[in-house]
């Protein structure tokens, strides 16, 4: 029998929904937010869009943003409101593709229907679905609501894939895992960076107030400020002028890390679309030289905008086949500073990314880890005596991380660690729970609320 979900049926009674404390449905909204951002505003084309969609997402042929957006140039007639009812659907239920592929092998319909479904009641809410609702998911939806979220499985709980789990269990223990995994659940703030060559971070926080948006200092970051919500910058006077840049409060610290000086000569080694190589140039006054090595044209084109609004005089991109061309090569023991911020899983970027995690595997790490550990040693032969290099990903595996760094070290005697805590005590950053054991910084979204990025400074004996 032929059914329509856009028109609610005269004999059909409305469910009652069941709202207990740790139910999967009311835990599933976003945690950390107010609450629907359009309450009412569902209809049924949005339902239909969204099981199209999410077909298409979870083959994971493509980075899921780029499927999203291709498929709204696809579908240009869809509005502001409706791109971001559907999308916000989409990646939570990609934020909680374990937990709601369990829930989904019960109820009736297609599969993308009821991933769909969970996905509308953890954003918007489960009330505003009931008038597109059949009675058999109501139903179904309403028995969801009585289960305990704490009786789910751990690995479930945390929505990550089996290996991934079981690799952060084994190097941080359950307790970690179950909390980056609930952080990971969470969107990501906006984090800006103020451009203190042309106004401080005060007069900053002053224009955004005039401007209607809401924002306080970063808790870490000395140039660092954090938006109340994700309000459109695009054509804020501020940003426009090169005021603020885009960046999270994590890699911001990072480019303290390398710490560069006046009038150094400086290598951004892998610069992609510049944000750290700005931040870099910023730090240095506009003097000196600092390159930004990339292997991208597309993303070195992205930088020139940036780099224009930014004001910065000092920066030189330049295209690279790879770690062994020889215009890498040509800089040998002459640089002061080198920034590698290496090609790596993103796995730290699940809040913004969550479709990374379906999309890497041990297999890819693999091949990951035996690039950067090639890039690491091509990048160390650049800096002079005294100079320094440091070793960064945005990612939360040991593999990527501690173990490159050791690897490194046991291979080259001429370099020693500088810990982390020290180099930030000296620009007076207090950056919480370093490990001091190791010296290398690691942050995590659950205990800095930054994105997750490891680094590691690495200085050339004299």
């Amino acid at each position: 029998m032929s059914r329509n979900p856009s028109s609610t049926p005269d004999n059909r009674q409305r469910p009652r929904t069941n709202k207990g404390k740790g139910s999967p449905i009311r835990m599933a909204r976003q945690p950390g937010t107010d609450g629907p951002r359009n309450p009412g505003g569902l209809q049924a084309f949005h339902l239909q869009h969204i099981e199209r969609l999410i077909g298409k997402v979870l083959l994971f042929a493509r980075p899921s943003d780029a499927v999203v957006s291709y498929y709204f140039r696809e579908n240009n007639k869809l509005g502001h409101r409706d791109r971001g009812i559907i999308a916000e659907a989409i990646f939570a239920v990609l934020r909680r593709r374990v937990e709601f592929g369990q829930f989904a092998e019960s109820g009736t319909g297609s599969a993308t229907r009821r991933l769909g479904l969970l996905g509308l009641a953890s954003t918007l809410g489960r009330d505003v679905l009931t008038p597109f609702l059949y009675p058999d998911e109501a139903e179904w939806l309403d028995r969801l609501t009585t289960i305990e979220r704490s009786s789910l499985a751990p690995r479930v709980r945390a929505n990550l894939p089996e290996w991934l789990y079981d690799d952060l269990v084994a190097h941080h223990g359950e307790p970690f895992t179950a909390a980056i995994g609930d952080a990971w659940l969470r969107p990501a703030p906006l984090d800006l960076r103020v451009n203190t060559a042309k106004l401080s971070r005060e007069e900053a926080l002053a224009e955004l107030e005039t401007a209607g948006i809401a924002a306080e200092p970063a808790p870490m970051a000395p140039a660092g400020i954090r938006l109340k919500g994700k309000p459109a910058l695009n054509q804020l006077p501020l940003f426009i002028n090169g005021g603020v840049e885009v960046q999270d409060e994590g890699s911001q610290l990072l480019c303290h890390l390398v710490a560069p000086k006046r009038g150094e000569m400086v290598v951004d080694f892998c610069a992609g679309a510049g944000g750290k190589t700005l931040a870099l140039g910023m730090q240095m006054r506009s003097t000196g030289r600092l390159y930004a090595f990339d292997v991208s044209e597309k993303r070195l084109t992205n930088l020139k905008p940036r780099l224009a609004r930014s004001g910065l005089s000092n920066v030189h991109p330049v295209l690279i086949d790879s770690e062994r061309d020889a215009k890498v090569k040509r800089l040998a023991g002459k640089i002061d500073r080198v920034l590698v911020d290496a090609p790596c899983s993103g796995l730290g970027t699940l809040r913004r990314n969550p479709d990374l995690k379906w999309r890497q595997s041990p297999e890819s790490i693999i091949e990951l880890t035996a690039k950067q550990a090639a890039i690491l040693e091509a990048a160390a032969k650049l800096v002079k005596g005294g100079g320094r290099v440091v070793y960064a990903t945005c990612s939360v595996l040991e593999a990527e991380n501690e173990a490159i760094v050791r690897d490194f070290l046991a291979k080259n005697e001429n370099f020693r660690l500088v810990p982390a805590a020290e180099i930030f005590a000296e620009q007076k950053i207090e950056v919480p729970n370093l490990p001091a054991e190791s010296g290398m910084l690691a942050l995590y979204p659950h205990v800095h609320q930054t994105d997750g990025f490891f680094a590691a400074v690495l200085e050339r004996t004299r």
